[in-house]
């Protein structure tokens, strides 16, 4: 569906989450600080034992309820750290008992998965703090005979928190105002100017928004984001939303959406796209430069799918895409 067409709503007031990461369940997953005493969090004990270069608890959005099929979703606000206290513990106590319990019935892991069983239903929102990245699948619409293709990015473990060692579309990003002012929240509260931000940060390599500024963004006057959005008014870039979904190993919750952009905005906007970031590396087939990206076709999408170490969210708008390739690149 377009991306326009599901409508947000904030609601600034505090929200409590009944789940939090500091449960006793958690305690396996969570290094001892001192004898006897663990660190209270997972994200606490990765700040004071071995950071990625990227680990911040910035204000982000928090899903409060609705669908996608209705066309219309409700947010609140919580912090990065209070998804990834619940996500990561997730992920560590199901890797613990897949070790220890080598099974193909996970059935068989029943009682071995404490945290995950105190959660409960993943998909509610009052339980823990549902806090979506957006992940976005680009394609570039070559001129014939050339395919399309799409850009597929590496995770460098070094740099990031998460999903790292694997390859994922890019750009991705946390949903989450540009900074801790009070002022960004309600005007960063957008899909497409969230898009736009990570395609800046992240395809061109410009300065991270990290909250140093003392004033909000000014998307009228900002010209990359005009040129954006004017070749979206014009029909030559387009931007739908895919689904919204659940990781099944940490219980993330991501905003798939996939961009669709024509040969010649792509290199009038892109032409000097980076091909490393401070994420990682933007990768292309051979010896192709990173604006090239891989080929949008059966063989490379398999390939990815079924072969290649891949991130969730980045596979399954892959994978929505091609399903509806025909829909979107007529």
């Amino acid at each position: 569906m377009d991306l326009d067409s599901v409508c947000l709503e904030l609601d600034e007031g505090p929200q409590l989450a009944e789940i939090t990461g500091a449960e006793g369940e958690t305690a396996p997953v969570r290094p001892l600080r001192v004898p006897g005493l663990a660190f209270e969090t997972y994200s606490a004990a990765v700040k004071h034992l071995d950071p990625p270069q990227l680990f911040e608890s910035r204000p982000s959005y928090r899903y409060l309820g609705g669908t996608v099929t209705s066309g219309a979703l409700g947010f609140g606000l919580a912090s990065y750290f209070d998804k990834l206290d619940v996500s990561e513990a997730l992920a560590h106590e199901l890797a613990a008992a897949c070790l220890a319990h080598p099974t193909a019935d996970v059935s068989a892991l029943r009682g071995s998965l404490p945290f995950r069983e105190l959660i409960g239903d993943p998909f509610d929102p009052a339980r823990r703090a549902i806090i979506p990245a957006i992940t976005t699948l680009t394609i570039r619409l070559r001129r014939f005979p050339a395919p399309p293709s799409f850009l597929l990015h590496w995770r460098d473990p070094s740099r990031v928190a998460t999903a790292a060692g694997v390859y994922d579309v890019i750009p991705a990003g946390e949903f989450q105002p540009s900074s801790m002012g009070l002022w960004d929240r309600r005007n960063d509260f957008s899909l497409w100017r969230n898009m736009v931000r990570e395609y800046s940060e992240e395809v061109l390599g410009h300065p991270e928004h990290d909250g140093t500024r003392s004033v909000p963004i000014d998307y009228a006057n900002w010209s990359f984001y005009q040129q954006l959005s004017a070749a979206r008014a014009q029909g030559k870039v387009t931007a739908h939303l895919l689904g919204f979904g659940l990781d099944a190993l940490t219980l993330a919750a991501t905003l798939l959406t996939v961009v669709v952009i024509d040969d010649d905005v792509f290199d009038e906007i892109f032409g000097t796209m980076v091909q490393f970031n401070e994420e990682g590396e933007v990768v292309s087939i051979g010896d192709g430069r990173a604006a090239d990206g891989v080929p949008f076709t059966e063989e490379s999408v398999t390939r990815m799918l079924e072969a290649e170490p891949m991130a969730a969210p980045g596979a399954a708008c892959l994978a929505l895409a091609w399903q509806h390739r025909h829909s979107l690149i007529s």
